[in-house]
């Protein structure tokens, strides 16, 4: 199966992205890693992407896209791919449609996670790390230390990043509403989106995500 993965900033779409890759034996595909991989290997990509980047500038559309296309035609990926990260506006939408239509293939679905907004301040919001080495992750309300301000596991001092604060997340999300969520409406128009609710724990999500994409994969 070929898949994009999109949801809001604080829906879990790294984790949701790996465990459905793995049960469905394919790769993911993260926007992430892509400039990673391809900064670390220093190849043209990498430097062009580093050039904007350093400069304090976006990287363009077409670099992204550029990556995410050499990605897929690795032979990992001949079987299908999951996508999280990208596309993240409708151009990079309709340039995926054109690279994999060039190719003969086309997407299966586009798998939304969906989650209140009110829930995402609330997860993103009440993260706190540590601030030694180890950078061991607590929560507020779901994880929440034996002692505030405190790490259980090194005794570190735990803090709020800044772009875990209310503000930015509101911003993020924002920036999510114009740029991102559009693609929703963009894909509902060719059929291909699955919306499911991203509340609850992280094994139930998966679940749930398998069986809205089994209609999908029975298609295949």
């Amino acid at each position: 199966m070929r898949i994009v993965l999109v949801g809001p900033p604080g829906a879990g779409k790294g984790t949701q992205a790996a465990f459905l890759a793995k049960n469905l034996s394919i790769p993911h595909i993260s926007t992430g890693d892509l400039f990673r991989a391809n900064i670390s290997q220093q190849t043209e990509l990498g430097k062009l992407a580093k050039s904007y980047m350093d400069a304090g500038n976006l990287v363009p559309d077409e670099v992204t896209i550029a990556m995410a296309k050499d990605r897929m035609e690795q032979p990992d990926a001949e079987h299908g791919f999951l996508l999280d990260g990208f596309p993240r506006n409708v151009s990079q939408a309709q340039a995926l449609d054109e690279t994999l239509g060039t190719e003969g293939m086309k997407l299966d679905a586009v798998l939304d996670l969906e989650v209140p907004e009110d829930e995402v301040v609330k997860r993103i919001a009440g993260r706190r790390v540590c601030r030694n080495e180890s950078a061991h992750v607590f929560h507020v309300a779901y994880k929440a230390p034996k002692q505030e301000g405190v790490c259980d596991l090194c005794g570190g001092e735990l803090y709020q990043r800044d772009d875990d604060s209310e503000d930015t997340v509101r911003k993020r999300l924002e920036v999510y509403h114009t740029q991102t969520e559009p693609i929703i409406d963009y894909y509902k128009a060719q059929g291909l989106v699955v919306t499911i609710s991203a509340l609850g724990k992280v094994d139930e999500i998966t679940e749930r995500a398998m069986e809205a994409l089994g209609p999908k994969a029975d298609d295949k």
